[in-house]
């Protein structure tokens, strides 16, 4: 059993919420979710090797993806000092990206965290792609997963509502528009809440994303340079 409490210090630009059963989440502006009495990270939709995927078949596609998830991720365990790392799902995109250049930039990142616990929900395209190589120290579970006894979070990458408990969750890569007094507007990713689900934007730095996939009546987080925001039904 944990303490649900907030720390006295939230990361910089980070929105929080309290689930039903008086659990503290902090979604951060770096599309991760912190759970600080867990000492948590969640992320999803981390989807490494896409790019490399893409180029093998003759697509255009930027170079130095993985560098800058990697630094994101950097960033968030920094900014939370987390002692336990969860990926909801999607942590590789396909067979084809899982290549030794991958390995060569993950090893050393997961080396120089090597006291950070890590855990990968896997997800539909993990299936496909296979799991990560042993040398990771990535911990390998099934959707629901529990990852605290007593508390009813479930983390999960496919979103679902489960009686009795909130589910976190990704795979629907949410966006929303937001609309300025002028007639512009921009797409941000977001954070989705209702119905007994915690939905994550997409972590990764080249994925497609969803401004259609949260239903109008849930709660949603834009996630802005710096900051995440909540907004109104009316300004999207």
């Amino acid at each position: 059993m944990i303490t649900p409490t907030l720390p006295p210090s939230p990361p910089a630009g980070a929105h929080a919420i309290t689930l039903p059963c008086a659990t503290a989440l902090w979604l951060l502006p770096q599309r991760a979710v912190w759970w600080p009495a867990a000492r948590m990270v969640l992320v999803a939709d981390v989807h490494f090797g896409k790019a490399a995927t893409f180029r093998r078949a003759g697509l255009p596609v930027p170079h130095g993806t993985t560098g800058d998830n990697l630094a994101r991720l950097d960033a968030v365990l920094t900014a939370t000092g987390a002692d336990h790392l969860v990926f909801l799902g999607d942590f590789l995109h396909a067979r084809g990206g899982a290549a030794d250049a991958l390995w060569q930039q993950l090893l050393p990142w997961r080396q120089r965290h090597a006291r950070v616990a890590m855990t990968l929900v896997r997800g539909n395209h993990d299936l496909h792609a296979g799991d990560p190589p042993p040398m990771l120290a990535i911990a390998l579970v099934n959707e629901p997963w529990q990852p605290c006894a007593g508390v009813p979070v479930l983390a999960c990458h496919h979103p679902k509502a489960v009686a009795g408990h909130t589910v976190l969750a990704g795979h629907l890569h949410p966006t929303l528009r937001l609309r300025g007094a002028a007639r512009d507007a921009l797409r941000a990713p977001c954070f989705g809440w209702g119905e007994g689900q915690v939905i994550l934007p997409a972590f990764g730095a080249f994925t497609g994303t969803s401004p259609t996939a949260l239903p109008r009546s849930w709660a949603r987080f834009a996630v802005t340079p710096g900051r995440v925001v909540a907004i109104s039904a009316g300004a999207c």
